[in-house]
């Protein structure tokens, strides 16, 4: 055994880490009345009502990160975050059943799946997808939800211009100016507009990542090619001038929903 001279202090033992295992978890909200997802000092957020929340019921404070930043009043059918908790062997059924019946209503936790540890939410996910609703006609039931146009689009000239989108890496003209972002290069693998109902659309875009505003900002850009103010060789110029300046203007946050995150299945423990 070590020796220890009479009265002295005993060696400081430093304390060990606890283990924790993460997780994932999965969820949808309508964001009319939110701030955005992420916490805000003057407004309430998503990301904020889910931790604490989480924190409530694991009786401890517990940081969630989300895999991306949806703005004030932006929906999402699908968000993923990550979060860290000792308990390898959580009952995530019943943590999910208790979680929504202590958020709100217009928060819904879908499932929780546990991931190793180094797995995270934004910089792990693969592919994105958004959808951005708009409608024809008068319609209570999509206040909040969809944007209502007043004037007819050629779709066909829309989806022309869009099908060309793929083409192009560097998205600064559909950008918001002074994001921390490092560089504004995504790669867009669909853009199209759909029909899904009559007088109703959505337009569909996925890719490895997205720009704050940018979706908005296509769509805008799109519909000035739709109303004939645009053609698609100009639609084109503006794309390769990098300038916000030269694009259409954002189009509604109501209208935009997040619906689907895709990550590599070896995240995944269960």
């Amino acid at each position: 055994p070590p020796f220890f001279t009479p009265n002295a202090a005993p060696p400081h033992i430093a304390p060990q880490p606890r283990i924790m295992a993460r997780y994932f978890i999965y969820l949808s909200y309508d964001g009319t009345r939110y701030h955005g997802w992420q916490i805000q000092p003057n407004g309430t957020s998503i990301q904020q009502t889910l931790q604490q929340s989480l924190s409530t019921l694991l009786r401890t404070h517990t940081p969630v990160v989300g895999a991306g930043r949806t703005d004030a009043g932006v929906h999402a059918r699908l968000m993923t975050a990550h979060f860290d908790t000792p308990d390898d062997h959580l009952d995530r059924p019943l943590l999910v059943r208790k979680l929504n019946s202590i958020l709100p209503p217009d928060i819904a936790i879908s499932h929780i799946r546990p991931v190793v540890p180094e797995a995270h939410a934004r910089f792990d996910a693969t592919s994105r997808t958004y959808h951005y609703h708009m409608h024809f006609f008068k319609s209570p039931f999509l206040t909040n939800r969809s944007c209502r146009m007043f004037s007819a689009l050629d779709f066909d000239k829309i989806n022309a211009a869009a099908a060309l989108l793929p083409t192009f890496t560097d998205f600064t003209s559909f950008s918001k100016t002074r994001t921390d972002v490092k560089t504004n290069i995504c790669h867009i693998s669909t853009a199209r507009f759909v029909n899904h109902a009559p007088g109703e659309y959505h337009f569909s875009i996925t890719a490895d990542r997205f720009l704050r505003n940018m979706v908005r900002a296509i769509v805008g850009t799109l519909v000035e090619v739709g109303r004939g103010h645009l053609t698609t060789e100009q639609f084109v110029h503006i794309v390769r001038s990098r300038n916000r300046s030269m694009a259409g203007q954002s189009m509604p946050a109501h209208g935009l929903y997040l619906v689907d995150i895709i990550y590599p299945e070896n995240l995944f423990t269960d």
